[in-house]
């Protein structure tokens, strides 16, 4: 099986996961603000035993087999056991199998979860990022797919999110890349049947405890609604979001860099004149940098209208702060 070659379905995915790998290779991982990139040294696939993973560490190697730029690198797999489940390690014992009939070695990660007050699924995710991302000369690849873009995006919405929410998942972050946010989950399940992988189905996909769970459910039933094409328009959206969010974000930096004082306060004449949506995103940075934690869309308001509604207050308390204005400045206690 390892050294058949890829279907149709399969080698879409092959194709994505080297368009990735090419850039990330070619640039290196970085190393700090003034240190040059460092080259990759080998390559780690993320692996649930789901279809996505398991398809992604097909094509990743085929890659580490047949592309010519990346020849050389070792693809080595992380199958991460989060034990929150019964039967676990027997589910992440056979995907470290299937792994490596297609020629990667496996390694099964047994991680604790600790409960951070975030809930399950983000608490799950914080202790299975720490284990994929141990070795720093690795890139890590996981195989989050447009149908996870989509409900990424969905569920920013729900929840009355910005712009940088709605821009969903990027395909590179630090040293995890994601190659297949333009490939579909079905092609992902027809690529696991043309390599004779099985793959396992999570029974919290479709449990409403969770709220992923509960956004995937609504993707389909909006879709059965609104017709054909809704995932690719929500992973659309997500894309011209998050260069939307990239622009604003390097505009916000800079104004908070001339709002800021030696002192740690701001300046409020900058702040004063400033678009709203750049204004908004300096404090909310500010804050961030001063202590404050669990900062909401009202706090932010709050804050702005020490600002731009000044009338004497005496200040605004925000989770971990208290922040006031004193003359032109503004100051976190």
């Amino acid at each position: 099986m390892a050294r058949q070659e890829l279907g149709p379905a399969g080698l879409r995915v092959a194709h994505a996961v080297r368009r990735a790998l090419r850039d990330v290779v070619s640039e290196g991982l970085p190393a700090g603000r003034s240190a040059p990139p460092r080259p990759v040294q080998r390559i780690v696939v993320g692996v649930s035993g789901g279809a996505d993973s398991l398809a992604l560490a097909a094509g990743a190697a085929w890659c580490g087999r047949r592309v010519e730029d990346l020849a050389g690198l070792p693809v080595t797999a992380i199958v991460v056991d989060h034990g929150l489940q019964d039967g676990s390690a027997t589910v992440a014992s056979r995907a470290a199998e299937q792994v490596e009939s297609l020629g990667i070695p496996a390694e099964v990660v047994r991680v604790e979860v600790i409960d951070r007050g975030d809930g399950p699924e983000a608490d799950a995710r914080v202790a299975r990022y720490r284990a994929l991302l141990s070795d720093r000369d690795a890139v890590v690849l996981v195989g989050h797919t447009l149908d996870d873009q989509a409900e990424t995006v969905l569920l920013g919405l729900s929840r009355g999110s910005g712009t940088r929410s709605l821009a969903g998942m990027s395909q590179r972050q630090g040293r995890l890349l994601r190659p297949l946010l333009g490939v579909r989950r079905a092609e992902t399940e027809a690529a696991c049947r043309e390599a004779g992988l099985e793959w396992w189905s999570d029974p919290h996909n479709v449990d409403p405890t969770y709220g992923r769970s509960r956004v995937r459910g609504a993707l389909t039933t909006l879709a059965h609604a609104l017709g054909p094409g809704l995932s690719e328009a929500l992973a659309r959206t997500a894309e011209l979001c998050r260069a939307d969010a990239d622009l604003l974000d390097k505009l916000a930096a800079a104004l908070l860099l001339e709002a800021s004082r030696p002192d740690g306060d701001l300046a409020i004449v900058p702040l004063e004149t400033a678009d709203r949506a750049l204004r908004d995103r300096a404090l909310l940075t500010w804050l961030r940098r001063e202590g404050a934690v669990d900062v909401s869309a009202g706090h932010i308001g709050a804050v702005a209208e020490l600002i731009t509604a000044w009338h004497g207050q005496a200040g605004v308390d925000v989770p971990g702060a208290r922040i006031v204005r004193r003359g032109d400045l503004l100051s976190a206690r």
